[in-house]
């Protein structure tokens, strides 16, 4: 009886993960929409909430951590049921700093939002949108432990590293055709450049799962073909 109830509780140990990480995934992918809201809709109050909400998405990783540490003290697991928690840790550091760029985001839209618009945003609210996706494929791949989901977002990333590159330079247009754009076209710059970080982050924790699911690690391929 004594091993079925550690069994139960190593069960249960394992479903609160998972959930934990889907809450904190469920809040990052959040931020990034209204922080993106903040600055297309020109509301700074949303962009103070993002910037309150943080601290929801740090007191969870916080937890997570701990969580971990307690099941790998406690339960010893082994194999794949390691891979999925040394994963899990792996996971809520990106999620965290998605949360922080989103922060970062919302900090550059309540300065833009004093001075009026460069032009109209229409690719970066569909930089965000895409980033928010490749967040919630990955999670979704992490949590039904399917390494072909995680393969489309490694997919997707050229998809949104390539519209990253278009805005990038018809930012940089901005700039050459007028000085006083440099101070908001760079704001604008560093936005984008935050969301396509936040797909790097997409793109680290899909590969965490294909190891997770298949014991095999995918990260940085070049530098393997180097040996």
């Amino acid at each position: 009886m004594a091993a079925t109830h550690t069994d139960k509780a190593f069960e249960q140990d394992l479903r609160n993960l998972r959930e934990k990480l889907l809450a904190m995934g469920a809040k990052v992918e959040t931020l990034i929409a209204h922080s993106t809201r903040a600055l297309t809709e020109r509301d700074s109050a949303l962009a103070e909430q993002v910037v309150g909400a943080d601290r929801e998405v740090n007191r969870l990783e916080v937890d997570i951590d701990d969580l971990c540490r307690r099941i790998l003290a406690l339960r010893q697991p082994a194999a794949s049921d390691l891979r999925l928690i040394t994963t899990a840790l792996k996971i809520v550091t990106d999620l965290e700093r998605i949360g922080d760029l989103a922060v970062n985001i919302a900090e550059r839209a309540m300065d833009l939002n004093q001075v009026p618009p460069l032009a109209p945003y229409v690719d970066t609210p569909k930089l965000a949108e895409l980033a928010q996706q490749q967040v919630k494929k990955a999670l979704d791949a992490f949590v039904s432990g399917d390494a072909a989901k995680a393969e489309d977002v490694l997919k997707g990333d050229d998809l949104l590293d390539a519209l990253f590159l278009k805005i990038f330079n018809e930012l940089l247009a901005y700039m050459m055709e007028d000085s006083r754009n440099i101070r908001r076209a760079t704001a604008l710059m560093f936005i984008a450049k935050h969301l396509e970080r936040i797909g790097d982050h997409a793109l680290n924790v899909a590969e965490m799962v294909i190891y997770m699911v298949r014991g095999k690690d995918v990260r940085h391929p070049r530098s393997r073909d180097l040996e």
